[in-house]
C-alpha cells in the first residue's frame, strides 16, 4: 500500500480457515522470528475472503486495504 515517506508499506490481507483464530499480534510475532525486519507487514488486515477470478485466481488489485 501507498506510504507517504518510503513510496510503500507493507500490509497483510488474511483469511482465516473455519475455526481458527489469531490476533494480527500473533501472526505479526510469527513473521518476525522468519523474515528480516524491513519485510514483516505494520499492517494486518482480516477478511472473509479475498477476490478470486473464474480460475480461483485471487485478484491482488481487488484488495483494498486501509490504514488503521
Amino acid at each position: 500500500m501507498p506510504h507517504e515517506v518510503h513510496g510503500e508499506e507493507i500490509a497483510a490481507v488474511i483469511t482465516l480457515r473455519e475455526g481458527a483464530g489469531a490476533t494480527a499480534e500473533e501472526i505479526r510475532a510469527h513473521i518476525k522470528e522468519r523474515v528480516a525486519a524491513y519485510k514483516y507487514p505494520r499492517i494486518i488486515t482480516f477478511t472473509a475472503e479475498l477476490p478470486k477470478g473464474p480460475t480461483g485466481k485471487i485478484l491482488k488489485r481487488e484488495i483494498v486495504v486501509t490504514r488503521p
